[in-house]
């Protein structure tokens, strides 16, 4: 019987991970569950993952090292329920030959879904006037509403949940822009999406919404000369990472009134208390919860059940990371 281990902490587990999940689990293998309150360290996790053949991770967990790997010689898969898996691999990993699977697939849904609301709102100006009916106003703002029709939407990135955007965005007659330099022109065409530069994207675009990982190419792609090419009452969302953002350049963009900005992460996290994003009339800022954050957690159980069945029955894991692709990875 196969052994499996979900080696997160137990409040990290409860919010995750439900009764029902965990039966799901039982019927693939002996459940064990780490009890402690507190993240486990290596050493905790060497004592944990002892015997284990399946190791399940989550946010809070250690690198799965030499030290580690070594009490579970039997290992044969990791499935990270959270993120990005670049915090528990390790090379030690890859060459036992052992798979990973992450849940970004689980989370992209959440975060696409909270890009396309930044981008209804936005297009209706429902936080303007939502401000102005407070103060007693009516019909101050109304010509300034938009429909997400016949406009241009530009996406940065075709990943887990660029693609969930752009899948969402389809229900709409709109335009659809790609820039990802992964994506060839026929997946682009298959995807119902325009591949083009970056440049011609901004140029074209009446919404931006950023989808790409924070890696060192990425960093502050939007910076003084290509935000200059957004248009005019564009609306920037991003809901990926802050990195990608030089938050200086796109500050001083705003204090012209040109942009609209909606803006779900930022770096650092949180920003200092008079950062002008919490002042600027014009930037609507949430403290990065576009992802799963309460109910949506349990979406990222039910992926890693699945992930678990597929690797069981021999079929192939929708969200395996291979080596060859860590680098571009959030």
């Amino acid at each position: 019987m196969k052994k499996i281990i979900l080696l997160m902490n137990a409040n990290q587990r409860k919010k995750i991970f439900k009764n029902d999940d965990l039966d799901q689990l039982s019927k693939f293998g002996e459940v064990s569950c780490n009890p402690d309150e507190k993240d486990p360290d290596t050493e905790r996790a060497k004592e944990l993952v002892k015997d284990a053949n399946i190791i399940i991770t989550s946010w809070g967990c250690p690198q799965l090292n030499k030290e580690i790997l070594d009490q579970a010689p039997n290992a044969k898969l990791i499935i990270h329920a959270a993120g990005s898996v670049k915090g528990i691999v390790s090379d030690e990993i890859w060459k036992r030959g052992i798979r990973v699977s992450g849940c970004a697939q689980a989370l992209g849904i959440g975060v696409a879904e909270t890009a396309l609301g930044f981008t209804i709102a936005s297009m209706k100006n429902m936080w303007k006037l939502a401000q102005n009916t407070k103060q007693g106003k009516w019909a101050e703002g109304r010509n300034d509403v938009r429909e997400v029709y016949s406009i241009t939407v530009g996406v940065i990135s075709a990943g887990r949940a660029g693609a969930h955007y752009i899948k969402l965005m389809k229900n709409f007659d709109v335009r659809v822009l790609l820039y990802d330099p992964f994506v060839n022109e026929k997946k682009a065409a298959a995807m119902g999406v325009e591949k083009t530069d970056l440049n011609e994207l901004l140029k074209e675009s009446d919404v931006v919404s950023i989808h790409a990982p924070s890696i060192p190419e990425t960093y502050h792609m939007f910076n003084s000369e290509t935000l200059a090419l957004m248009k005019d009452d564009a609306v920037l969302i991003n809901t990926a990472r802050g990195s990608l953002i030089d938050e200086q350049a796109l500050v001083a963009e705003l204090k012209k009134g040109r942009l609209f900005a909606c803006i779900d992460v930022t770096d650092p996290e949180p920003p200092t208390e008079d950062h002008p994003f919490r002042s600027l009339p014009n930037v609507v800022m949430t403290p990065h919860i576009a992802g799963a954050v309460t109910n949506g957690l349990n979406r990222i159980a039910k992926y890693a059940v699945n992930e678990i069945r597929l690797y069981l029955n021999g079929e192939a894991m929708d969200g395996e990371v291979l080596q060859s692709a860590i680098s571009n990875l959030a």
